[in-house]
Protein backbone atom coordinates (compact mmCIF):
# COMPACT_ATOMS: atom_id res chain seq x y z
CA UNK A 1 0.00 0.00 0.00
CA UNK A 2 1.21 3.52 -0.75
CA UNK A 3 1.69 6.06 2.01
CA UNK A 4 0.72 9.39 0.42
CA UNK A 5 -2.64 10.67 -0.83
CA UNK A 6 -3.20 11.81 -4.42
CA UNK A 7 -5.86 13.74 -6.32
CA UNK A 8 -6.79 14.58 -9.91
CA UNK A 9 -9.76 15.51 -12.05
CA UNK A 10 -11.34 12.23 -13.20
CA UNK A 11 -13.53 13.76 -15.92
CA UNK A 12 -12.69 15.59 -19.13
CA UNK A 13 -12.01 19.30 -18.73
CA UNK A 14 -14.57 21.61 -20.28
CA UNK A 15 -18.20 22.58 -19.88
CA UNK A 16 -20.53 19.85 -18.62
CA UNK A 17 -23.20 19.06 -16.08
CA UNK A 18 -20.74 17.70 -13.50
CA UNK A 19 -17.03 17.13 -12.98
CA UNK A 20 -15.37 14.73 -10.55
CA UNK A 21 -12.27 15.31 -8.44
CA UNK A 22 -10.92 11.96 -7.28
CA UNK A 23 -8.81 11.59 -4.12
CA UNK A 24 -7.16 8.33 -3.07
CA UNK A 25 -4.85 7.36 -0.23
CA UNK A 26 -4.71 6.65 3.50
CA UNK A 27 -5.59 10.27 4.38
CA UNK A 28 -8.27 10.84 1.72
CA UNK A 29 -11.13 11.26 4.20
CA UNK A 30 -9.08 13.21 6.76
CA UNK A 31 -7.85 15.71 4.15
CA UNK A 32 -11.25 16.38 2.55
CA UNK A 33 -13.34 16.49 5.76
CA UNK A 34 -12.24 20.07 6.74
CA UNK A 35 -13.20 21.30 3.25
CA UNK A 36 -16.69 19.79 3.34
CA UNK A 37 -19.58 21.53 5.08
CA UNK A 38 -22.56 19.27 5.65
CA UNK A 39 -24.78 17.74 8.30
CA UNK A 40 -22.54 14.68 7.99
CA UNK A 41 -18.91 14.70 9.12
CA UNK A 42 -17.00 12.79 6.43
CA UNK A 43 -14.93 11.13 9.15
CA UNK A 44 -18.13 9.48 10.39
CA UNK A 45 -19.64 8.79 6.97
CA UNK A 46 -20.26 5.16 6.14
CA UNK A 47 -18.41 3.62 3.23
CA UNK A 48 -20.05 3.70 -0.20
CA UNK A 49 -22.32 6.61 0.64
CA UNK A 50 -23.04 9.84 -1.22
CA UNK A 51 -23.11 12.96 0.97
CA UNK A 52 -24.60 16.35 0.05
CA UNK A 53 -23.00 19.64 1.08
CA UNK A 54 -20.59 22.41 0.07
CA UNK A 55 -16.86 22.69 -0.49
CA UNK A 56 -15.62 25.69 1.50
CA UNK A 57 -12.28 27.43 1.80
CA UNK A 58 -11.15 26.76 5.41
CA UNK A 59 -9.16 30.00 5.37
CA UNK A 60 -12.23 32.26 5.31
CA UNK A 61 -15.22 29.90 5.17
CA UNK A 62 -16.19 31.05 1.66
CA UNK A 63 -18.34 28.59 -0.27
CA UNK A 64 -16.61 27.35 -3.42
CA UNK A 65 -19.26 25.01 -4.83
CA UNK A 66 -22.28 22.88 -4.01
CA UNK A 67 -21.21 19.24 -4.27
CA UNK A 68 -21.92 15.57 -3.71
CA UNK A 69 -19.10 13.69 -2.00
CA UNK A 70 -18.82 9.91 -2.33
CA UNK A 71 -16.84 7.99 0.29
CA UNK A 72 -15.42 4.53 -0.50
CA UNK A 73 -13.17 3.05 2.14
CA UNK A 74 -10.48 0.55 1.25
CA UNK A 75 -10.08 -2.14 0.30
CA UNK A 76 -13.53 -1.90 -1.31
CA UNK A 77 -12.54 0.73 -3.87
CA UNK A 78 -10.88 0.88 -7.26
CA UNK A 79 -7.44 1.55 -5.80
CA UNK A 80 -8.05 -0.65 -2.71
CA UNK A 81 -7.37 2.53 -0.68
CA UNK A 82 -9.72 5.06 0.89
CA UNK A 83 -11.24 7.03 -2.00
CA UNK A 84 -13.23 10.28 -1.92
CA UNK A 85 -14.86 11.55 -5.10
CA UNK A 86 -16.13 15.15 -5.19
CA UNK A 87 -18.82 15.77 -7.82
CA UNK A 88 -18.81 19.49 -8.61
CA UNK A 89 -20.57 21.56 -11.23
CA UNK A 90 -18.98 21.11 -14.63
CA UNK A 91 -16.80 23.85 -16.00
CA UNK A 92 -13.15 24.77 -15.73
CA UNK A 93 -13.47 27.40 -12.97
CA UNK A 94 -15.54 25.28 -10.56
CA UNK A 95 -13.47 22.12 -10.84
CA UNK A 96 -10.11 23.93 -10.76
CA UNK A 97 -11.16 25.86 -7.66
CA UNK A 98 -12.08 22.64 -5.86
CA UNK A 99 -8.91 20.87 -7.02
CA UNK A 100 -6.71 23.75 -5.81
CA UNK A 101 -8.28 23.57 -2.35
CA UNK A 102 -7.72 19.82 -2.24
CA UNK A 103 -4.07 20.18 -3.22
CA UNK A 104 -3.56 22.96 -0.67
CA UNK A 105 -4.82 20.61 2.04
CA UNK A 106 -1.67 18.51 1.66
CA UNK A 107 -2.76 16.11 -1.08
CA UNK A 108 -0.37 15.48 -3.96
CA UNK A 109 -1.32 15.83 -7.64
CA UNK A 110 -1.61 12.37 -9.19
CA UNK A 111 0.62 11.30 -12.04
CA UNK A 112 -0.96 9.99 -15.28
CA UNK A 113 -2.53 6.59 -14.62
CA UNK A 114 -1.55 6.58 -10.96
CA UNK A 115 -4.98 5.53 -9.69
CA UNK A 116 -4.90 2.44 -11.91
CA UNK A 117 -1.24 1.87 -11.02
CA UNK A 118 -2.18 1.83 -7.33
CA UNK A 119 -4.97 -0.65 -8.05
CA UNK A 120 -2.30 -2.91 -9.59
CA UNK A 121 0.33 -2.37 -6.88
CA UNK A 122 -2.27 -2.99 -4.17
CA UNK A 123 -3.22 -6.31 -5.75
CA UNK A 124 -6.75 -5.43 -6.79
CA UNK A 125 -6.05 -6.06 -10.50
CA UNK A 126 -3.16 -7.55 -12.46
CA UNK A 127 -1.17 -5.76 -15.15
CA UNK A 128 -3.17 -7.16 -18.08
CA UNK A 129 -6.37 -5.91 -16.45
CA UNK A 130 -4.78 -2.52 -15.78
CA UNK A 131 -3.74 -2.14 -19.42
CA UNK A 132 -7.29 -3.03 -20.49
CA UNK A 133 -8.53 0.12 -18.74
CA UNK A 134 -6.92 2.34 -21.36
CA UNK A 135 -8.37 0.11 -24.09
CA UNK A 136 -11.82 0.67 -22.59
CA UNK A 137 -11.33 4.41 -22.82
CA UNK A 138 -9.97 4.31 -26.38
CA UNK A 139 -12.42 1.75 -27.80
CA UNK A 140 -13.46 2.67 -31.33
CA UNK A 141 -16.40 0.28 -31.61
CA UNK A 142 -18.81 -1.63 -29.43
CA UNK A 143 -17.00 -4.90 -30.20
CA UNK A 144 -13.65 -3.40 -29.19
CA UNK A 145 -15.24 -2.15 -25.98
CA UNK A 146 -16.59 -5.63 -25.19
CA UNK A 147 -13.15 -7.18 -25.78
CA UNK A 148 -11.50 -4.58 -23.52
CA UNK A 149 -14.18 -5.09 -20.87
CA UNK A 150 -13.50 -8.82 -20.75
CA UNK A 151 -9.78 -8.12 -20.53
CA UNK A 152 -10.40 -5.77 -17.60
CA UNK A 153 -12.36 -8.55 -15.91
CA UNK A 154 -9.34 -10.86 -16.22
CA UNK A 155 -10.25 -12.98 -19.28
CA UNK A 156 -6.66 -13.07 -20.58
CA UNK A 157 -5.19 -13.50 -17.11
CA UNK A 158 -7.37 -16.56 -16.52
CA UNK A 159 -5.72 -18.17 -19.53
CA UNK A 160 -2.16 -17.11 -18.65
CA UNK A 161 -2.12 -18.10 -14.96
CA UNK A 162 -2.80 -21.86 -15.52
CA UNK A 163 -0.03 -21.96 -18.16
CA UNK A 164 2.45 -20.46 -15.71
CA UNK A 165 1.32 -22.98 -13.10
CA UNK A 166 2.11 -25.88 -15.46
CA UNK A 167 5.55 -24.45 -16.15
CA UNK A 168 6.40 -23.84 -12.49
CA UNK A 169 5.41 -27.41 -11.67
CA UNK A 170 7.66 -28.58 -14.50
CA UNK A 171 10.51 -26.42 -13.16
CA UNK A 172 9.99 -27.86 -9.67
CA UNK A 173 10.41 -31.40 -10.99
CA UNK A 174 13.52 -30.35 -12.90
CA UNK A 175 14.97 -28.81 -9.72
CA UNK A 176 14.35 -32.03 -7.78
CA UNK A 177 16.16 -34.07 -10.42
CA UNK A 178 19.07 -31.62 -10.44
CA UNK A 179 19.43 -31.24 -6.66
CA UNK A 180 18.66 -34.81 -5.58
CA UNK A 181 19.77 -37.16 -8.34
CA UNK A 182 20.39 -39.93 -5.79
CA UNK A 183 16.68 -40.07 -4.80
CA UNK A 184 14.20 -42.28 -6.57
CA UNK A 185 11.96 -39.47 -7.90
CA UNK A 186 10.00 -39.37 -11.12
CA UNK A 187 12.66 -39.06 -13.76
CA UNK A 188 12.38 -35.92 -15.81
CA UNK A 189 12.73 -37.44 -19.23
CA UNK A 190 12.84 -35.66 -22.55
CA UNK A 191 9.36 -36.90 -23.37
CA UNK A 192 7.92 -35.42 -20.15
CA UNK A 193 9.48 -32.02 -20.86
CA UNK A 194 8.28 -32.15 -24.44
CA UNK A 195 4.75 -33.11 -23.39
CA UNK A 196 4.28 -30.26 -20.88
CA UNK A 197 6.00 -27.63 -23.01
CA UNK A 198 3.99 -28.83 -26.01
CA UNK A 199 0.66 -28.32 -24.21
CA UNK A 200 1.64 -24.83 -23.08
CA UNK A 201 2.97 -23.97 -26.54
CA UNK A 202 -0.31 -25.05 -28.13
CA UNK A 203 -2.23 -22.75 -25.78
CA UNK A 204 0.14 -19.84 -26.46
CA UNK A 205 -0.24 -20.32 -30.20
CA UNK A 206 -4.01 -20.38 -29.73
CA UNK A 207 -3.83 -16.95 -28.11
CA UNK A 208 -1.54 -15.65 -30.85
CA UNK A 209 -4.08 -16.70 -33.49
CA UNK A 210 -6.34 -13.96 -32.17
CA UNK A 211 -3.59 -11.33 -32.27
CA UNK A 212 -4.25 -9.98 -35.78
CA UNK A 213 -7.99 -9.67 -35.15
CA UNK A 214 -7.43 -8.28 -31.67
CA UNK A 215 -5.07 -5.61 -32.94
CA UNK A 216 -7.65 -4.61 -35.56
CA UNK A 217 -10.36 -4.28 -32.91
CA UNK A 218 -8.00 -2.24 -30.72
CA UNK A 219 -6.44 0.06 -33.31
CA UNK A 220 -8.83 -0.09 -36.26
CA UNK A 221 -8.20 -0.73 -39.96
CA UNK A 222 -6.57 2.08 -41.92
CA UNK A 223 -8.78 2.12 -45.01
CA UNK A 224 -7.92 4.06 -48.16
CA UNK A 225 -10.82 4.88 -50.49
CA UNK A 226 -9.23 5.23 -53.94
CA UNK A 227 -10.34 5.51 -57.53
CA UNK A 228 -10.69 7.94 -60.40
CA UNK A 229 -12.30 11.35 -59.95
CA UNK A 230 -16.11 11.32 -59.75
CA UNK A 231 -16.30 7.59 -59.01
CA UNK A 232 -18.15 8.35 -55.78
CA UNK A 233 -15.39 8.01 -53.19
CA UNK A 234 -16.62 10.91 -51.06
CA UNK A 235 -20.20 9.67 -51.37
CA UNK A 236 -19.04 6.28 -50.06
CA UNK A 237 -17.30 7.90 -47.09
CA UNK A 238 -20.46 9.87 -46.30
CA UNK A 239 -22.59 6.73 -46.58
CA UNK A 240 -20.34 4.78 -44.21
CA UNK A 241 -20.09 7.71 -41.77
CA UNK A 242 -23.82 8.38 -42.12
CA UNK A 243 -22.99 12.07 -42.32
CA UNK A 244 -21.91 14.65 -44.91
CA UNK A 245 -18.23 14.66 -43.97
CA UNK A 246 -16.86 15.15 -47.48
CA UNK A 247 -17.92 17.59 -50.21
CA UNK A 248 -19.75 15.82 -53.05
CA UNK A 249 -20.20 17.46 -56.49
CA UNK A 250 -20.44 16.35 -60.11
CA UNK A 251 -17.18 18.18 -60.79
CA UNK A 252 -14.23 15.74 -61.07
CA UNK A 253 -11.32 16.48 -58.73
CA UNK A 254 -13.37 18.06 -55.93
CA UNK A 255 -11.34 16.25 -53.25
CA UNK A 256 -7.82 17.68 -53.23
CA UNK A 257 -6.59 16.48 -49.83
CA UNK A 258 -7.16 13.42 -47.66
CA UNK A 259 -10.35 13.49 -45.59
CA UNK A 260 -10.32 11.25 -42.50
CA UNK A 261 -13.25 9.77 -40.61
CA UNK A 262 -13.55 6.92 -38.08
CA UNK A 263 -16.51 4.58 -38.41
CA UNK A 264 -17.60 1.22 -37.03
CA UNK A 265 -18.58 -1.37 -39.63
CA UNK A 266 -20.31 -4.39 -38.06
CA UNK A 267 -18.24 -3.87 -34.93
CA UNK A 268 -15.00 -3.42 -36.91
CA UNK A 269 -13.42 0.03 -36.46
CA UNK A 270 -12.26 1.62 -39.72
CA UNK A 271 -10.21 4.78 -40.14
CA UNK A 272 -11.41 5.93 -43.54
CA UNK A 273 -9.15 8.01 -45.77
CA UNK A 274 -11.04 9.64 -48.64
CA UNK A 275 -8.34 10.41 -51.19
CA UNK A 276 -8.06 12.61 -54.24
CA UNK A 277 -9.04 10.94 -57.50
CA UNK A 278 -6.07 9.16 -59.10
CA UNK A 279 -5.50 10.40 -62.65
CA UNK A 280 -2.97 12.23 -64.78
CA UNK A 281 -3.44 15.97 -64.26
CA UNK A 282 -1.69 19.23 -65.07
CA UNK A 283 -3.26 20.98 -62.04
CA UNK A 284 -0.44 21.50 -59.52
CA UNK A 285 -2.68 21.31 -56.45
CA UNK A 286 -4.57 18.25 -57.70
CA UNK A 287 -1.25 16.54 -58.55
CA UNK A 288 -0.16 16.95 -54.91
CA UNK A 289 -3.47 15.38 -53.84
CA UNK A 290 -2.87 12.44 -56.20
CA UNK A 291 0.61 11.94 -54.72
CA UNK A 292 -0.89 11.88 -51.22
CA UNK A 293 -3.46 9.36 -52.44
CA UNK A 294 -0.58 7.15 -53.60
CA UNK A 295 1.02 7.45 -50.16
CA UNK A 296 -2.24 6.49 -48.40
CA UNK A 297 -2.58 3.56 -50.80
CA UNK A 298 0.82 2.19 -49.80
CA UNK A 299 0.19 2.52 -46.05
CA UNK A 300 -3.39 1.23 -45.92
CA UNK A 301 -4.44 -2.02 -44.25
CA UNK A 302 -7.51 -2.12 -46.51
CA UNK A 303 -8.14 -0.55 -49.91
CA UNK A 304 -11.62 0.22 -51.19
CA UNK A 305 -11.20 0.69 -54.94
CA UNK A 306 -14.25 2.58 -56.17
CA UNK A 307 -15.30 2.12 -59.82
CA UNK A 308 -18.09 3.95 -61.61
CA UNK A 309 -20.80 1.55 -62.83
CA UNK A 310 -21.97 4.24 -65.24
CA UNK A 311 -18.65 4.62 -67.13
CA UNK A 312 -16.41 2.26 -69.14
CA UNK A 313 -13.23 1.10 -67.44
CA UNK A 314 -10.54 3.77 -67.81
CA UNK A 315 -6.88 3.01 -68.50
CA UNK A 316 -5.98 4.55 -65.10
CA UNK A 317 -8.34 2.05 -63.45
CA UNK A 318 -6.86 -0.87 -65.39
CA UNK A 319 -3.43 0.09 -64.07
CA UNK A 320 -4.84 0.30 -60.53
CA UNK A 321 -6.49 -3.10 -60.85
CA UNK A 322 -3.20 -4.62 -61.97
CA UNK A 323 -1.22 -2.76 -59.32
CA UNK A 324 -3.51 -3.82 -56.47
CA UNK A 325 -3.61 -7.56 -57.20
CA UNK A 326 -2.46 -9.45 -54.10
CA UNK A 327 -3.27 -6.51 -51.82
CA UNK A 328 -6.15 -6.43 -49.27
CA UNK A 329 -8.60 -4.88 -51.73
CA UNK A 330 -12.37 -4.75 -52.04
CA UNK A 331 -13.61 -3.44 -55.38
CA UNK A 332 -16.64 -1.23 -54.82
CA UNK A 333 -18.73 -0.82 -57.96
CA UNK A 334 -20.65 2.37 -57.23
CA UNK A 335 -23.63 4.08 -58.89
CA UNK A 336 -25.56 0.89 -59.69
CA UNK A 337 -28.67 3.10 -59.73
CA UNK A 338 -27.42 4.37 -63.11
CA UNK A 339 -27.17 2.46 -66.43
CA UNK A 340 -24.27 0.02 -66.51
CA UNK A 341 -21.35 0.75 -68.84
CA UNK A 342 -18.54 -0.83 -66.77
CA UNK A 343 -16.81 -3.96 -68.10
CA UNK A 344 -17.46 -6.11 -65.01
CA UNK A 345 -16.07 -9.25 -66.65
CA UNK A 346 -12.65 -7.64 -66.79
CA UNK A 347 -12.87 -6.77 -63.08
CA UNK A 348 -14.04 -10.28 -62.18
CA UNK A 349 -11.11 -11.80 -64.07
CA UNK A 350 -8.74 -10.16 -61.57
CA UNK A 351 -10.64 -10.44 -58.26
CA UNK A 352 -12.75 -13.10 -56.59
CA UNK A 353 -16.50 -12.53 -56.53
CA UNK A 354 -16.48 -12.02 -52.73
CA UNK A 355 -14.03 -9.13 -53.21
CA UNK A 356 -16.41 -7.27 -55.56
CA UNK A 357 -19.34 -5.37 -54.08
CA UNK A 358 -21.98 -3.44 -56.02
CA UNK A 359 -23.49 -0.43 -54.25
CA UNK A 360 -25.24 2.87 -54.67
CA UNK A 361 -23.68 5.25 -52.16
CA UNK A 362 -26.27 7.86 -53.10
CA UNK A 363 -29.20 5.60 -52.21
CA UNK A 364 -27.41 3.65 -49.46
CA UNK A 365 -27.89 0.25 -51.08
CA UNK A 366 -25.25 -2.48 -50.89
CA UNK A 367 -23.58 -1.14 -47.73
CA UNK A 368 -24.45 -4.34 -45.81
CA UNK A 369 -22.76 -6.40 -48.53
CA UNK A 370 -19.67 -4.23 -48.15
CA UNK A 371 -19.72 -4.83 -44.38
CA UNK A 372 -19.83 -8.59 -44.99
CA UNK A 373 -16.93 -8.37 -47.44
CA UNK A 374 -14.76 -6.50 -44.92
CA UNK A 375 -15.66 -9.01 -42.19
CA UNK A 376 -14.86 -11.92 -44.53
CA UNK A 377 -11.50 -10.43 -45.50
CA UNK A 378 -10.26 -9.79 -41.96
CA UNK A 379 -12.23 -12.18 -39.75
CA UNK A 380 -13.13 -15.07 -42.04
CA UNK A 381 -16.76 -13.97 -42.16
CA UNK A 382 -17.58 -13.16 -38.55
CA UNK A 383 -16.07 -11.94 -35.31
CA UNK A 384 -16.05 -14.51 -32.54
CA UNK A 385 -19.04 -13.68 -30.40
CA UNK A 386 -18.73 -16.11 -27.50
CA UNK A 387 -15.06 -16.11 -26.54
CA UNK A 388 -13.91 -12.51 -26.71
CA UNK A 389 -10.44 -13.21 -25.31
CA UNK A 390 -8.55 -11.51 -28.11
CA UNK A 391 -4.90 -10.61 -27.61
CA UNK A 392 -4.73 -7.02 -28.83
CA UNK A 393 -1.92 -5.37 -26.85
CA UNK A 394 1.39 -5.16 -28.76
CA UNK A 395 3.35 -5.82 -25.55
CA UNK A 396 1.35 -8.97 -24.84
CA UNK A 397 1.78 -10.19 -28.42
CA UNK A 398 5.55 -9.70 -28.23
CA UNK A 399 5.78 -11.58 -24.91
CA UNK A 400 3.66 -14.45 -26.23
CA UNK A 401 5.95 -14.76 -29.25
CA UNK A 402 8.95 -14.77 -26.90
CA UNK A 403 7.38 -17.45 -24.70
CA UNK A 404 6.58 -19.57 -27.75
CA UNK A 405 10.19 -19.40 -28.92
CA UNK A 406 11.51 -20.32 -25.45
CA UNK A 407 9.17 -23.32 -25.31
CA UNK A 408 10.22 -24.42 -28.81
CA UNK A 409 13.89 -24.13 -27.78
CA UNK A 410 13.23 -26.20 -24.65
CA UNK A 411 11.48 -28.92 -26.65
CA UNK A 412 14.23 -28.97 -29.27
CA UNK A 413 16.93 -29.21 -26.60
CA UNK A 414 15.08 -32.08 -24.87
CA UNK A 415 14.86 -34.03 -28.12
CA UNK A 416 18.59 -33.52 -28.70
CA UNK A 417 19.44 -34.84 -25.24
CA UNK A 418 20.76 -31.56 -23.83
CA UNK A 419 21.23 -31.70 -20.00
CA UNK A 420 18.05 -30.72 -18.16
CA UNK A 421 19.78 -27.96 -16.16
CA UNK A 422 20.32 -26.16 -19.48
CA UNK A 423 16.79 -26.87 -20.69
CA UNK A 424 15.58 -25.35 -17.42
CA UNK A 425 16.81 -21.93 -18.63
CA UNK A 426 14.38 -21.90 -21.57
CA UNK A 427 11.46 -23.14 -19.46
CA UNK A 428 12.14 -20.45 -16.85
CA UNK A 429 12.34 -17.82 -19.63
CA UNK A 430 8.87 -18.81 -20.90
CA UNK A 431 7.50 -18.66 -17.35
CA UNK A 432 8.98 -15.18 -16.87
CA UNK A 433 7.66 -13.90 -20.20
CA UNK A 434 4.13 -15.06 -19.42
CA UNK A 435 4.52 -13.48 -15.98
CA UNK A 436 5.30 -10.11 -17.53
CA UNK A 437 1.85 -10.12 -19.16
CA UNK A 438 0.03 -10.29 -15.82
CA UNK A 439 2.69 -8.28 -13.97
CA UNK A 440 4.13 -11.02 -11.74
CA UNK A 441 7.59 -10.28 -13.08
CA UNK A 442 7.94 -6.72 -14.31
CA UNK A 443 10.37 -3.87 -13.64
CA UNK A 444 9.54 -0.42 -12.29
CA UNK A 445 10.65 1.33 -15.48
CA UNK A 446 8.21 -0.72 -17.55
CA UNK A 447 5.39 0.06 -15.13
CA UNK A 448 6.16 3.77 -15.42
CA UNK A 449 6.13 3.49 -19.21
CA UNK A 450 2.80 1.64 -19.27
CA UNK A 451 0.93 3.91 -16.88
CA UNK A 452 2.32 7.11 -18.39
CA UNK A 453 0.02 6.45 -21.37
CA UNK A 454 -3.03 6.92 -19.14
CA UNK A 455 -4.79 10.23 -18.65
CA UNK A 456 -4.77 12.11 -15.35
CA UNK A 457 -7.46 10.92 -12.99
CA UNK A 458 -7.47 7.33 -14.25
Amino acid sequence: MTEDTIAAVATALGEGSIAVVRVSGPEAVERIAPLFRSKTDLREAKTHTVNYGWIVDPADGAVVDEVLVTVMKGPRSFTAEDVVEISTHGGIVAVQSVLELVLRSGVRMAEPGEFTKRAFLNGRIDLAQAEAVIDLIRSKSNRAFQVARRQSEGALSKKIVPLRRQLIELLAHVEVNIDYPEHDVAEMTASAITETCGKVLEAVRGLLKTAAEGKILREGIVTAIVGRPNAGKSSLLNALAQDNKAIVTDIPGTTRDIVEESVSLSGIPLRLLDTAGIRETSDVVERIGVERSRGALNEADLILLVLNHNEPLHEDERRLLEELEGRPVIVVVNKIDLPGRLELDEVRSRFEAERIVEISAKEGTGIEALERAVSKLFFGGSIESEDLTYVSNARHISLLHGAAKSLQDAMGAAEEGIPIDLIQIDIAAAWEQLGEIVGDSVGESLLDQIFSQFCLGK
